[in-house]
């Protein structure tokens, strides 16, 4: 037992320093132009301030897809103004320009407030899920993670979506 002490101490002196593990890749899938009109406020319910924004249209476009989003989706949102938070969660369907028609459930997050410096910060990240005809080009959608971020947009949302690999 003494033995196997030392060779362990011996083993630990000797191990080099922890190297933190490579993050998995990302594959860029498309960029949603989304089209959005008439936002309400339900109130301030017992989950939060409930807003919807309907979705009534827009399109989309990556290297293997493009088509449409279709009316009549919406963004559901719960918003806790006191500490910079607010839960997204967008339900909707698209249409590819091949006529498929895929389903997208997109829950995330957005935060304006401080940041762990102290620093004013904007944060905005979803997970997209997606439905589509497993015998279709687009079942390769339902079997992987998919990241979401804002991009820049003056006219709609514009949404860019990832891949991880």
């Amino acid at each position: 037992m003494l033995l196997l002490s030392a060779l362990c101490a011996f083993a630990q002196a000797q191990a080099k320093p922890a190297v933190l593990p490579e993050g998995p890749g990302l594959e860029f899938v498309c960029e949603l132009r989304v089209n959005c009109e008439g936002t309400y406020t339900v109130g301030d319910t017992s989950h939060g301030t409930r807003v919807v924004i309907p979705i009534v249209g827009g399109t989309f476009e990556g290297p293997n897809m493009k088509g449409t989003i279709l009316s009549g989706g919406a963004d559901y949102q719960l918003v806790d103004s006191e500490h910079g938070r607010t839960e997204v969660e967008a339900i909707y369907s698209i249409k590819t320009d091949d006529g498929v028609y895929i389903h997208i459930r997109n829950k995330g997050l957005i935060y304006t407030g401080p940041g762990a410096d102290g620093k004013p910060s904007f944060y905005f990240r979803t997970e997209p899920h997606f439905e589509a005809p497993q015998d279709s080009a687009y079942g390769w959608l339902n079997n992987a993670i998919f990241v979401c971020m804002p991009g820049p947009a003056m006219d709609c949302i514009c949404l860019r979506i990832w891949k991880v690999l």
